[in-house]
């Protein structure tokens, strides 16, 4: 088999003890870590057709993993106006202004990434911005990607004039006193109302922006994700990309689950496992438990201030437990989405009850998890439940004197509870990091900051939120290598830089483990490295 690529004058980390290895250069075939050992040994296992790529010093660490994405979702949801640095209502109602100017006669004006901090207090709804849009069709899209809002010319296209009841039992078209909309769509049955009726982009223009977003990934020093729903065409896309040999990630894909799913569903997505190509492959179960604190749609034990978030997402919660004991049981993971307490705790109440049954070998995890009290910490290690944990959430989306809408609702106490890394790390449980894309920036470099200074990253200024719970250097570093792989059943062949494991690598200027928090966002990648092929290479190199 011949050598493919052989890094050289490389620093070589390993994140399983933090120490550099005592090789300063490997060697990549078929794949696979072949060799490592001094430069001239391995400059020696090179042939005619070798990449040989000089690092002069730099540092090599296992391929980055992002452990919660959706690219596809994400690739279309990112489309259209970036609202996401409008910090009130007036900046949002100035995008808007610009971007009717430019919008051609009966277009449809899409928006992604509004916070609803920037109604400071008030009722989130289209209210402010019915003039701008007057007779506009827009779609905005709220930061956490389970609301929107609708105009008043997108809904009467629409037809939606008054509530719905859905299946997803947290999902709403919120109305007024009078039973009008004021706009507010809650969860995707009540957004998919307005979005149906909307223009869509062809498969073509599809495909090529989802190319384009994941060579993005690549080069932030991403070699691979958990890619959380396989709606619509996405497994299309990962096959063509893979056959083409564009494909510049490896995917770990979860297919969804939904309220009424039934028996049948439910057989379905287990045959589905394990089908896949070269560098993607299904594997799991995505399922919700909830929705969100600042829609008021997550699960909670005691109701927010404004006495909302107190459902599951499933109508039967019991249902939600009886699908995860029949995936247990055909040894599927699951990974739900539990952001409230209530829904955290009837999750592993859920695992525990499948456990009880025969069987600890099927990894399941916990997405999210905003919110817990202090006896739901130590249940996670004790069911082997792996709690993954997006810290820039907490670092962008609340402040540090809870004075945003996310700490509001929840009230101090539970509020000081918020995004528990460093809890659940020492509590035992596996802690696995990743940015929910596009519901925060996907680069890893910026999401392991995030887990160790806590801070909004558009003023690292500001005092961080919940500091006690931050992560070291080395934690965060584990939290998107070896964690990573160990939550995809794959700590034999990835997460760590040995011969055998995988050549998928990322190549930075500097030692991520002793370059600040805070300039962490900053350090170059300068080559990201797949399956023994370079995806991402700096000019510098």
């Amino acid at each position: 088999m011949r050598t493919s690529l052989i890094l050289l004058s490389a620093r070589l980390l390993d994140p399983a003890t933090g120490e550099f290895l005592p090789q300063t250069a490997l060697a990549a075939a078929g794949g696979r870590i072949t060799a490592l050992g001094d430069t001239p040994e391995i400059r020696a296992l090179a042939d005619a057709s070798t990449t040989v790529i000089d690092l002069k010093g730099a540092v090599v660490t296992p391929g980055l993993v992002d452990g919660h994405i959706h690219p596809v979702s994400g690739a279309e949801l990112t489309g259209g106006l970036d609202l996401s640095s409008c910090t009130d209502v007036e900046q949002v109602r100035e995008a808007l202004a610009r971007a009717v100017r430019d919008l051609a006669p009966g277009a449809w004006l899409h928006g992604w990434g509004l916070d609803p901090n920037v109604f400071a207090g008030h009722p989130v709804g289209t209210a402010p911005f019915d003039a701008v849009l007057d007779g506009v069709p827009a779609l905005l899209l709220l930061f956490d990607a389970h609301s929107m809002l609708a105009s008043r010319r997108a809904l009467r296209l629409a037809g939606v004039d008054g509530p719905r009841t859905f299946d997803q039992a947290t999902a709403e078209v919120v109305c007024g006193a009078d039973g009008r909309p004021t706009g507010l769509l809650l969860e995707d049955a009540a957004c998919e109302l307005v979005e149906r009726v909307a223009p869509q982009p062809t498969r073509e223009e599809r495909r090529e922006r989802l190319a384009a977003v994941l060579r993005a990934m690549a080069a932030s020093g991403l070699t691979g994700g958990h890619a959380m729903d396989a709606n619509g065409d996405s497994l299309a896309f990962y096959a063509e990309l893979d056959a083409a040999g564009e494909l510049p990630l490896r995917l770990r894909v979860a297919p969804w689950c939904q309220p009424g799913t039934g028996a049948d569903g439910v057989r379905a997505l287990i045959e589905q496992q394990g089908a896949g190509g070269r560098l993607w492959r299904t594997d799991g179960v995505k399922i919700f438990m909830d929705g969100t604190i600042d829609n008021g749609t997550a699960w909670l034990e005691h109701p927010d201030c404004h006495g909302e978030s107190r459902h599951a997402f499933w109508p039967d919660p019991e249902e939600y437990t009886r699908v995860v004991g029949a995936l247990h049981r055909a040894g599927v993971p699951t990974a739900t989405h539990a952001i409230g307490d209530a829904a955290v705790r009837h999750v592993l109440d859920a695992v525990e009850k499948a456990q009880a049954g025969g069987g600890r070998g099927v990894r399941h995890r916990v997405e999210h998890i905003e919110t817990v009290p202090d006896d739901t910490l130590r249940r996670f290690a004790e069911l082997g439940v792996i709690a993954s944990m997006q810290p820039t959430h907490c670092c962008d989306f609340t402040r540090a004197d809870h004075t945003d809408n996310w700490s509001r609702r929840l009230g101090e106490e539970r509020a000081s509870r918020a995004w528990r890394c460093r809890d659940l790390h020492d509590s035992g449980a596996v802690v696995v990091l990743g940015s929910d894309w596009p519901i925060a920036p996907y680069p890893p470099l910026d999401v392991m900051a995030g887990a160790r200074h806590r801070r909004p990253s558009r003023d690292l200024a500001r005092a961080p939120h919940g500091p006690e719970q931050a992560l070291t250097a080395l934690e965060a570093l584990r939290g998107m290598t070896v964690h990573a792989a160990y939550a995809a059943g794959e700590e034999h062949e990835a997460g760590r830089i040995a011969v055998g494991h995988r050549a998928d690598l990322t190549v930075l200027a500097g030692d991520p483990l002793v370059t600040a928090a805070t300039e962490l966002p900053r350090l170059p990648v300068l080559l990201t490295v797949l399956d023994g092929e370079p995806t991402h290479r700096d000019a510098r190199l």
